[in-house]
């Protein structure tokens, strides 16, 4: 189960001001999946209306419905075998998004999968977060306890030319658990609970066929 506390703490940073994100990179895919554009870009170098149009996709992940919209999911060992997606985001979060390569694969695997009605555009978050020790009344020390770096991924029909509506599904990776990084699993958002995409997990995280 997902700790609400903890995705709030995740949000709480995710203003202009600050922010613990520093790049963002996203491809727009036609409606059979295939590449129409892409983009890779330091966060900080965005103008301040940039940034906040921007982390309000990436927000919509963490400050989702805690074990409704958005649910954890482990990653089995065959999951995090070499070639696989796992390794890839891996690759991708060690990096910092600076391998356009490995973005636009990662593109193209969801491209191969996921179920649009339109147009989309597929953007990756990259942060780093200085997790504050916090004493036993939970006041923050100010002291950092570990640095958890982390992707969200937010998929979006597009409102407009080059212009992402609201996120319908995406994750956060790796989990963010007890305050900690949890490599072996993912958060994965669903606008719609009720009408999942579940080619997410078993198509593009986990490959399941």
């Amino acid at each position: 189960m997902i700790n609400r506390e903890d995705m709030l703490e995740l949000t709480r940073r995710m203003t202009p001001k600050r922010t613990s994100i520093d790049r963002i990179a996203g491809g727009y895919m036609d409606g059979e999946g295939y590449i129409d554009g892409s983009f890779n870009t330091n966060f900080l170098n965005l103008s301040t209306k940039e940034k906040e149009k921007n982390l309000a996709l990436a927000k919509t992940v963490p400050f989702s419905k805690t074990n409704e919209e958005l649910k954890e999911y482990s990653f089995s060992p065959a999951d995090e075998k070499p070639g696989s997606v796992w390794q890839l985001l891996m690759a991708m979060r060690e990096c910092g998004l600076k391998n356009d390569a490995l973005n636009e694969t990662f593109y193209e695997i969801v491209g191969e999968h996921y179920r649009a009605t339109g147009d989309y555009a597929v953007f990756v978050f990259h942060g780093t977060y200085d997790v504050p020790l916090k004493a036993a009344d939970k006041e923050s020390l100010w002291e950092s306890e570990e640095v958890y770096e982390y992707l969200i991924c937010t998929i979006s029909p597009l409102a407009g030319e080059y212009e992402p509506g609201a996120p319908e599904c995406g994750f956060l990776f790796p989990s963010f658990s007890d305050r900690s990084t949890d490599i072996h699993r993912v958060a994965v958002f669903d606008a719609d609970p009720a009408r999942p995409h579940t080619e997410m997990i078993h198509k593009i995280l986990m490959r399941k066929e």
